[in-house]
């Protein structure tokens, strides 16, 4: 087994994992439980398995599609997911009402 890769890749995840909609989502169930070893076992094999078919279909895909291009779209589809959170939440910023300008005047 590489370390470096099996190193990075943990870190990697790790780091993506904290304070997502997952990670908020085992916060709610967990306080509603009174059984958090549950949540946790149910969370982590969710975890493991949504893994494995990532792990699986990228070598699948890999056999079929170079890496370079993989990589590319990975990074192009990355891209577009953050551009649209910024410009969504740019809009959001323009929605909210300002902050009683009219009893100013």
């Amino acid at each position: 087994m590489q370390l470096p890769l099996l190193a990075s890749t943990f870190l990697t995840v790790f780091l993506a994992e904290l304070g997502d909609k997952t990670q908020l989502a085992i916060v709610t169930i967990s306080g509603t439980s009174n059984r958090s070893g549950a949540v946790f076992a149910g969370s982590a094999s969710a975890l493991v398995l949504a893994s494995l078919l990532g792990a699986g279909a990228g070598g699948s895909l890999s056999a079929v599609i170079p890496t370079d291009a993989l990589q590319l779209a990975a990074s192009v589809g990355f891209l577009v997911i953050g551009g649209r959170l910024l410009l969504k939440a740019g809009q959001d910023e323009g929605d909210e009402p300002a902050a009683d300008a009219s009893e100013d005047a």
